[in-house]
């Protein structure tokens, strides 16, 4: 892991390097849909370079901002192609080890209640702020307040840390030796976050069967999951509220 992320970490450094502010959004974008690739391991370094006078300080947060913007859309859509009926039945499928039906059902009813706050807040917290976009575009959430409160979020959130890396610039030298760690740390997280969901999955299994429910409609606990959605349990689609396509939308009236 250590030879990967020194390799990740001497490539982002490189890029900035040789495209500038461009570099910079290019970066973003691939950290929103590449989450171990870590903006708290780019922009400080963008603003260490403003500070040195090799990048503007403005256009270095204009571009990391329409970066990190376009690639939090493209994984919109990927949710939204997606949709909630096709999700759903995923989840009850024995190889989707990441999630259970109920965890999908929770997480949409959550959405559908805090669904904005949750993408404006997720934009500051690694590997979440990528995967934010997903549930985003799963429930339809409007798009415009979608790329709304993304690029407020993103757009707070880079200025923190290229302003750190400019304050910082006279420090630089021990600023760098903890970048590269981090980015391990991030990637370190990230695994284990994966694993963690995997043998989640698995022990849920485990326990459904031994109550003797199907686990396709169980929760963790292994008993028969509640009625997250409100859709039924179990649900049945297409329906009126999630049409063929699988398609929902996040209500104006829940925020």
């Amino acid at each position: 892991m250590g030879g990967i992320t020194d390799w990740v970490t001497e490539w982002v450094f490189r890029l900035v390097d040789a495209l500038g502010e461009v570099g910079v959004g290019l970066l973003l974008f691939l950290e929103t849909v590449i989450p171990p690739i870590p903006s708290e391991l780019i922009l400080p370094l963008a603003g260490f370079h403003a500070r040195s006078g090799d990048l503007n300080l403005v256009l270095v947060w204009i571009t990391a901002t329409i970066g990190a913007v376009a690639g939090a859309v493209v994984l919109y859509y990927v949710g939204a192609l997606l949709g909630y009926d096709r999700l759903h039945q995923l989840a009850g499928k024995r190889w989707f080890v990441l999630a259970t039906r109920a965890d999908v059902e929770r997480g949409y009813a959550l959405f559908e209640k805090y669904g904005t706050w949750l993408v404006l807040v997720a934009r500051c917290v690694p590997i979440v702020r990528s995967l934010i976009s997903l549930p985003a575009g799963v429930a339809r959430m409007s798009l415009t307040k979608f790329i709304a409160f993304t690029t407020v979020g993103s757009g707070i959130w880079n200025a923190a840390l290229i302003g750190a890396g400019w304050a910082l610039a006279d420090n630089w030298d021990s600023v760098e030796g903890y970048l590269s760690p981090f980015s391990k740390i991030v990637l370190a997280l990230g695994v284990s976050f994966v694993i963690f969901l995997v043998v989640r999955r698995v022990l849920a299994r485990k326990r459904a069967r031994a109550e003797g429910v199907d686990p396709a409609e169980a929760d963790v606990d292994g008993h028969q999951a509640a009625d997250f959605d409100g859709l039924g349990s179990p649900n049945h689609y297409p329906t009126q509220r999630h049409p063929a396509r699988g398609t929902a939308r996040v209500t104006d009236h829940h925020h």
